[in-house]
């Protein structure tokens, strides 16, 4: 496509891709939130998208393209910004460059390495079998004790909260690039948009952090 070769084009398509990705983070931790209802609730949740079948994996199929598309994008912007300055300042002085943004390269390759852990855990479950084969009392697949198993394990809670740490730091930075890059964070608003996108932010990594945490301390227990 034309409008790839150009940097402002592939900026866009950056944007347009990460905020795809942050809805279905949006969707995926309140569907996730059954598990605070209990195993009626989370396996209910479970049985219900694996009932729509097909559309279910050409969902997954449709963001594992756009999440392969967003890394590619990013390694390759990245490259470019570092090429375009081959040499580096003698006394760089960032203005409004936060740790979060200069850091987005290294979130993200944390983030991608948790999804593809995290699906192979999850999705796949091939990492921890002996605690991800169960059926409940109505004949459902257990999602509920895989998942309370899994978070009673403190390594694999610890990967899971530091992967939502990264996730908040990428985020609150990407949310306010993605509004500049469409236009939408210039101005007089700049400053109240970013305040906005780091609370979103915190909000979406924290709400994940819950699930882990609520297990470590007993609150979720099978």
């Amino acid at each position: 496509m034309s409008i790839l070769q150009s940097a402002v084009g592939r900026k866009i398509f950056m944007a347009i891709t990460g905020l795809l990705m942050f809805l279905f983070l949006v969707i995926h931790m309140l569907g996730n939130s059954s598990l605070f209802i209990g195993p009626d609730g989370l396996n209910a949740y479970a049985e219900f998208l694996h009932s729509l079948g097909a559309g279910v994996w050409i969902f997954r199929l449709v963001m594992a393209v756009l999440f392969i598309f967003h890394v590619i994008l990013g390694i390759q912007l990245t490259a470019e910004n570092r090429d375009a300055r081959p040499i580096q300042y003698m006394h760089k002085k960032d203005l409004r460059t936060t740790v979060a943004a200069k850091s987005m390269i290294y979130t993200g390759v944390v983030i991608l390495g948790f999804v593809v852990y995290h699906l192979l855990h999850f999705t796949v479950r091939i990492t921890n079998p002996e605690i991800s084969q169960g059926i409940d009392a109505a004949g459902r697949f257990d999602v509920y004790t895989m998942v309370v198993l899994s978070f009673e394990n403190f390594a694999i809670a610890a990967v899971y909260i530091i992967a939502m740490f990264a996730l908040l730091f990428h985020i609150s930075h990407g949310l306010s690039s993605m509004l500049q890059t469409l236009g939408l964070n210039n101005g007089p608003i700049l400053g109240t948009l970013q305040k906005i996108g780091y609370v979103v932010a915190a909000a979406i990594a924290l709400g994940y952090v819950t699930f882990p945490v609520s297990v470590l301390l007993g609150i979720v227990k099978v």
